[in-house]
């Protein structure tokens, strides 16, 4: 089951802003102005705001999209669009595809001409050398459960923190109207919510604490089952399908990545176990979509999982 994308929160707009947008608070960078900035991989001087930006990865994408940047290029994901189907069309058009994440060409991102690229040392550390002699590249350390902070770097190389700052405070708003569609801070807490990946060639995924969907979560202040804490590094905890009973919550959100059935989604859907598990019988197990809900790690990502939450559990 896919759900409808549904890019609003109680009435509100899709997070967004335009480049040219001007909060007041911050004038932005001059043109031919230039900066520091002090990354994982060392200084990098970014010149006002990039104008020809190339993206590596779903969050670099994300950020860029939501900060009203359209990449001259970007890196595909595996999905059959390319990119991913949560962002907006419109805002797609034009960019050019410069390779999959694993392996960007080179060769596509220098004829670009670009005056920025934007990644993360876990995905490209070791080809940031030949990177930065294309242009100057900003990395954060990795991907994932430090989006916010991965989110602030991208403003500060695209020139953008005012912005920034603008869409942080939307977020933080409409996190603020769900608790409280929910009965505040006290009910949030007492509904116990786990999400379960099907992952295509590699076991089934409980998400603990340390990862991007768990920010969420925890932003609107839901409970977690004990399950999580028992998460690889915080990240997952892996089952297989014959311990499935181990995702027991009040409500599971599920998502598949790969085909579901090489994925063990089909054969454990219509399982007994989870068939059996008290979500399940009580409607309150609901698939959701993996581009979204786990690929997408960005502010623009977030608002629509929030708009779902808001849909989907109980209040």
């Amino acid at each position: 089951m896919t759900l409808p994308r549904r890019t609003l929160l109680l009435g509100a707009p899709a997070l967004a802003v335009t480049a040219c947008t001007s909060t007041g608070t911050k004038s932005p960078p001059p043109e031919g102005s230039s900066r520091v900035l002090r990354t994982v991989m060392g200084d990098v001087r970014v010149k006002g705001r990039p104008q020809r930006v190339v993206v590596l990865d779903t969050a670099e994408l994300d950020s860029a999209i939501t900060l009203g940047v359209r990449p001259v290029g970007a890196t595909h994901a595996d999905v059959a669009s390319g990119f991913l189907d949560y962002l907006p069309k419109d805002r797609l058009a034009g960019i050019k595809d410069v390779g999959t994440m694993p392996s960007p060409r080179l060769e596509s991102i220098a004829a670009l001409e670009p005056d920025l690229i934007l990644t993360s040392k876990v995905r490209h550390g070791d080809k940031y050398g030949e990177l930065s002699r294309i242009a100057p590249t900003v990395m954060t350390e990795s991907t994932g459960y430090p989006w916010k902070q991965n989110f602030q770097v991208h403003a500060e190389a695209l020139g953008l923190t005012a912005e920034a700052g603008q869409v942080i405070a939307q977020y933080g708003s409409r996190v603020r109207e769900l608790t409280a569609r929910l009965g505040g801070a006290a009910k949030a807490a007492a509904i116990e919510v786990n999400v379960v990946r099907f992952v295509e060639g590699a076991d089934i995924r409980i998400y603990g604490r340390q990862n991007y969907i768990a920010t969420i979560l925890a932003d609107v202040g839901l409970g977690r089952p004990a399950i999580v804490d028992r998460a690889k590094g915080g990240f997952a905890y892996e089952v297989s399908p014959e311990r499935i009973d181990l995702a027991a919550a009040d409500v599971i959100f599920y998502a598949t990545y790969g085909d579901p059935g090489k994925a063990g989604a089909t054969r454990t859907l219509a399982g007994s176990l989870w068939k059996g598990l008290p979500a399940v019988r009580a409607g309150r197990a609901h698939g959701v979509d993996d581009q979204l809900w786990i690929q997408g790690i960005g502010y623009t990502a977030a608002t629509q999982v929030l708009s779902e939450l808001s849909k989907l559990l109980p209040h």
